[in-house]
């Protein structure tokens, strides 16, 4: 599926609603007698929101009713466009959107809003800046002084002209001063085309590098991704809010399906002062809308942003409802017994691992790291690691081939304090958890080599008197030639690289 270019959808929509209630507008009035009164209903497009007016006690004329509709559909146009001005008017290819709300002006014969709205555009870094600003510049030659300049920017040119002997003090007639304002004024005028034209080919380098301005269900190329980045970079050490903003906008039209902008853009607005509403938003929109929920990374920090906003039962539901469709999704459910245990206490962080460990949706392997984790809370948070080894224990026989539990054991084990005189005692504690990796666990070769060497480094390390006999032993068995190894090893998995450990080439 492909979305095309915002700025043409919204020009395109605000045209067919326009036209549709230009021609309700003409068509309405006639059948006045049918109903008790004149009813007048238009739609919002973009919000879809419905206004009715009540119907009146007596139908108005034929003459005023269209009268009074030409002027509510008018009205209702213009803030169509002003609502497409917000959301593409920025945009660097935004010269059809534009040049629609200029046509519908002038066909409005509004002169006045014509020329307020080629003001706003020559401001505007985009493609066409120039053919703007020169019918900008051709407009300004016949409006009033009032109207072409900012009024303390008129006032200043006109007391320069005073100071500089060339105004009215100086005997020159009314035409005269004025012309001599209108060409200042137009300097000024130039000066906003220079600064314009800056912050064009500024933009340009990273503009010309947008291969699709869409969004598609294709992966973007790095390329792509890296440009972004540094369009967004670029803008956020310009320092302007407003065109930071629009860019993560238009960033994310492309990028919908993209975690990493999603993220970025509820960081960079966090940091803004009073925006949390705003960051809310972009959570939501990300979460319920545009990253896929296999992507949860969005939805926990749009978690973590609800509880700081002080809506604890929000956040847990935002885990809640990630574990509806990823079921055992380690890191939420770790996520979630954090959450419980900052507000509810350590119980409630235990019961939250203890009811997704028996429950029957979730498989072993995850269900071991969650062992894991658990008994790391009973270690580090309560300071029981007495009763974290009983939990490694009682559950070892359960999880024989899963390295995540078997890696935190012995890693339990290994990164207990020292002290004086236990020794013997931790080394037996460390010994035991690697006979059952050797004897009872069901591991790949790989994983096994590795935990051997983990333990391998803590004997020369914090080993006893004989832990170097012990060392060269396990370095023979684990590392040597198959010659002289002793330890049964599982075939090599095909296609896997052959990677050194300890000096010896073995398969990873």
């Amino acid at each position: 599926m492909i979305v095309g270019n915002c700025v043409n959808l919204v020009t395109m929509a605000i045209s067919r609603m326009s036209g549709a209630l230009i021609c309700f507008a003409r068509r309405r009035p006639s059948a006045h007698h049918d109903d008790s009164g004149f009813h007048f209903q238009m739609i919002e497009g973009p919000s879809h929101h419905v206004h009715t007016r009540q119907p009146c006690l007596l139908p108005p004329p034929p003459s005023q009713t269209l009268c009074r509709v030409s002027h509510d559909t008018n009205s209702f146009t213009i803030r169509l466009f002003e609502r497409g001005a917000a959301c593409v008017g920025l945009d660097f290819l935004a010269h059809p959107f534009w040049d629609k709300y200029i046509e519908f002006e002038e066909r409005m014969e509004g002169a006045d809003r014509i020329f307020t709205i080629l003001g706003r555009i020559i401001l505007i870094p985009m493609h066409q800046y120039a053919r703007y600003f020169e019918k900008y510049r051709q407009w300004a030659q016949s409006r009033p002084l009032t109207a072409i300049a900012p009024p303390g920017t008129l006032t200043q040119l006109q007391m320069d002209l005073e100071n500089e002997g060339a105004g009215y003090k100086a005997g020159r007639n009314q035409a005269e001063v004025e012309r001599e304002l209108r060409a200042r004024i137009d300097n000024y005028h130039l000066e906003i085309f220079r600064r314009t034209q800056t912050e064009t080919t500024k933009r340009w380098t990273y503009e010309s590098e947008i291969k699709r301005p869409y969004f598609h269900v294709t992966e973007l190329d790095e390329s792509q991704l890296t440009n972004w980045r540094k369009y967004l970079d670029f803008e956020e050490s310009e320092g302007d809010f407003t065109r930071t903003q629009f860019l993560y906008e238009r960033c994310l039209v492309t990028c919908a399906q993209h975690d990493e902008f999603w993220l970025r853009y509820a960081r960079w607005m966090l940091a803004q002062p009073g925006k949390e509403e705003e960051v809310r938003n972009i959570y939501q929109r990300a979460s319920c809308i545009f990253v896929p929920i296999a992507l949860p990374t969005t939805r926990l920090q749009y978690a973590y942003f609800e509880e700081m906003s002080g809506r604890v039962d929000v956040a847990k539901d935002i885990h809640e409802a990630i574990l509806i469709n990823l079921p055992g999704h380690v890191e939420t459910i770790v996520s979630l017994a954090n959450v419980s245990r900052r507000h509810s206490g350590l119980e409630s962080a235990v019961a939250v691992y203890q009811s997704h460990i028996e429950s029957q949706t979730i498989d072993a392997s995850a269900k071991a790291a969650l062992v894991a984790e658990w008994a790391k809370l009973l270690w580090k948070v309560k300071g029981a690691p007495e009763e974290a080894r009983q939990l490694f224990q009682k559950y070892q026989h359960w999880y024989l081939e899963s390295a995540a539990f078997w890696t935190n054991y012995l890693r339990f084990e290994i990164e207990q304090p020292a002290a004086a005189g236990s020794e013997q005692t931790q080394y037996d504690r460390i010994r035991r958890v690697v006979d059952d990796i050797l004897t009872k666990s069901v591991l790949p070769e790989a994983i096994v080599q590795e935990l051997i060497t983990t333990y391998m480094k803590y004997l020369l390390e914090r080993g006893t008197k004989d832990a170097a006999k012990e060392y060269m032993n396990l370095d023979r068995e684990i590392n040597g030639p198959g010659s002289v190894q002793k330890l049964p090893k599982a075939q090599a998995d095909q296609g896997k690289p052959l990677l050194p450990v300890n000096g010896q080439v073995t398969t990873r």
